[in-house]
């Protein structure tokens, strides 16, 4: 499991920083915890914690906007 920690948060800085500037998903602290622990399911996971965590409605969503998301947490996962 990948903890929530002041480190792991600055080591995805980049990556949601690129979220918000991308796709514009300009997530809380909290938000972005939820979104490193749901990273351990997986990216589909993931795609589905922004979602939630911004409060959109990820079913009522186009599929391009989805595929977005998904696409930007995966070209900017720390190593």
């Amino acid at each position: 499991m990948i903890p929530s920690s002041p480190e792991n948060q600055e080591r995805f800085a980049p990556m949601f920083a690129a979220l918000c500037r991308e796709v514009g998903f300009c997530l809380h602290p909290k938000g972005e915890a939820r979104v490193i622990a749901a990273l351990d399911i997986g990216l589909d996971a993931a795609t589905r914690a922004v979602f939630d965590a911004d409060g959109a409605d990820f079913a009522a969503s186009t599929g391009d906007l989805r595929r977005a998301v998904r696409d930007c947490l995966k070209a900017h996962l720390p190593d």
